[in-house]
């Protein structure tokens, strides 16, 4: 055995870098692997979500979707503030445990379920009660649906609670696949078919809002049926937990409760301090601004759900060095994948919001502002997760309240004069800020270089492509739709044609068999 405190030397060391080096190309295969499937889930979930949007928009216009996006706005921030971050823990914790009938993965689950079930029992009782007295707050005065949208959206989070907690259960022990087919794409699937089905009948918000919430009822049990192999529960695995469980737990989980709750509901927020400040109108253009700019951000979040057990494994076993190299690869296509799509909603941002409505196009400044804050959040890409999964829920907290304090106080501010563009400077400085801090604390906490070459490579290339084919379809064609197809019709067109340069399919042959997780033939 190699004494711990000498290095190995000659052939002994080449023999060591080699064997770290194809244990870090095996991690970043098996992350290609669960990406590839994640990226997929967020593609449908990308696609369902914006007719979702245009459903509610078009079928509710300006004030209708504002008071609809408020409501969801009320589950988004309640439901995460009730999962009082059990859900994170649960991806933390269950890589870190034995699975199976002997395993001891099974006991973290009442664990994080029973007392985020308690407290959001009680949070929905009280907040069914005092609905009336908080509907002339969040809603227009006038708005008759107020009061019942907001007693459906507390009655509904005992379910919303259950399915986040679950599914994160799920998305740690089982494969990415069956995380992707219940969120990414049976729940976004069913609720534009629910709304629609309710508008077509006439029906007015609060039945729409019902229909959203549907499907959320059903993936409980979809859940519920997903984890029962995996952690031994058809074969007597032990339920009840030990005192260190709830240490272990709720140690990490009570930080992440609050930054998970501002992570979640940053958009939601915006759309509520918009519509207490500025008016229903005005939350509905930032509610639809806001659907375009964190559609983008499903890609990083189709890789993150993908990675971050394989993280936690990773750092749990102090494997930082591998760690960092999946970090980074996943960072490189976020970049690549994420950043061509804001500069197109920067520049066509007006072609982008006629699609929902003409009226909607008064949101093209927010948009523009916007776009870019969400180049800093994907050119960071997964280090928020990167982060958690080190276990430093502490030092998230800490950046996350401070990109919270200052959106909040410039909110205020901004609002009042300058509604929805005002509202996206605020949160722009937010996001900014809290992406920063967390970059920064994260290569401390890791001890590993985080960007690097390869990332700021990806940045240019994607960048500069990028905007000068959006320049030259927008001073051809202008910023509207025609130019936003133009543009497009030439992407794609220049995608074909690279595709059958014989040099651009031989590198994709060659790269395919470690995109897929095999070696080189």
């Amino acid at each position: 055995m190699t004494d711990p405190g000498t290095r190995p030397t000659g052939a002994a060391a080449t023999a060591v870098a080699d064997a770290g080096g194809a244990a870090g190309e095996r991690e970043v295969r098996r992350s290609t692997r669960s990406g590839m499937v994640g990226l997929a889930g967020a593609a449908v979930n990308g696609l369902l979500g914006f007719v979702l949007t245009v459903v509610i928009v078009r079928g509710l216009g300006p004030a209708g979707s504002g008071a609809m996006f408020t409501a969801i706005g009320v589950v988004a921030i309640m439901g995460v503030l009730c999962c009082a971050g059990a859900d994170t823990a649960l991806v933390w914790a269950l890589p870190r445990r034995r699975t199976g009938r002997d395993g001891d993965a099974a006991r973290l689950l009442p664990v994080a379920l029973l007392p985020a079930l308690l407290f959001t029992a009680v949070v929905a009782l009280t907040g069914v009660a005092l609905s009336g007295a908080l509907a002339p707050v969040l809603f227009d005065p006038g708005t008759r649906e107020g009061a019942g949208l907001l007693r459906l959206a507390f009655a509904g989070l005992p379910f919303v609670v259950a399915t986040t907690v679950l599914l994160a259960a799920v998305r740690a022990v089982r494969p990415v696949a069956a995380l992707v087919a219940v969120q990414y794409v049976f729940v976004p699937a069913a609720r534009p078919a629910l709304v629609s089905a309710a508008l077509l009948t006439g029906a007015g918000v609060t039945v729409a809002f019902a229909g959203w919430l549907a499907p959320i009822a059903v993936a409980v049990l979809v859940c519920v049926a997903l984890l029962a192999r995996p952690l031994g529960l058809r074969a007597g695995a032990a339920l009840r937990p030990v005192a260190e469980d709830w240490r272990t737990l709720w140690g990490f989980a009570l930080p992440r409760a609050a930054s998970a709750t501002i992570d979640a509901s940053s958009m939601w927020l915006t759309v509520l301090l918009t519509a207490a400040l500025a008016g229903q109108a005005e939350a509905g253009i930032i509610g639809a601004v806001g659907r375009y700019a964190l559609a983008g951000l499903l890609i990083m979040q189709g890789l993150r759900v993908a990675v971050a057990p394989q993280l936690s494994r990773l750092l749990g076993q102090g494997r930082t060095g591998e760690a960092a190299l999946v970090y980074r690869r996943i960072t490189a296509v976020i970049i690549a994948l994420s950043w061509p799509g804001y500069l197109l909603l920067a520049v066509f941002a007006p072609g982008f919001l006629r699609l929902f409505g003409a009226e909607f196009t008064a949101g093209a400044a927010a948009m523009v502002v916007l776009a870019g804050a969400m180049m800093v959040n994907s050119g960071t890409g997964i280090v928020q997760t990167l982060l958690l999964m080190s276990g430093s829920s502490g030092r998230h907290l800490l950046a996350a309240a401070t990109g919270l304090l200052l959106n909040v106080a410039l909110a205020v501010l901004l609002i009042p004069p300058h509604g929805a563009l005002g509202a996206a400077w605020a949160w722009t400085v937010g996001i900014v800020a809290e992406n920063v801090i967390a970059t920064v604390t994260a290569r401390r906490v890791i001890g590993e270089p985080l960007i690097t070459r390869s990332v700021l490579r990806a940045a240019a290339a994607a960048g500069t492509a990028t905007a000068v084919l959006a320049a030259a379809g927008a001073a051809v064609a202008g910023r509207g739709v025609a130019g936003l197809f133009l543009t497009l019709g030439v992407a794609v067109l220049l995608g074909v044609a690279l595709l059958l340069h014989p040099g651009v399919r031989r590198r994709a042959r060659a790269t395919a068999p470690t995109l897929l997780g095999r070696g080189p033939s």
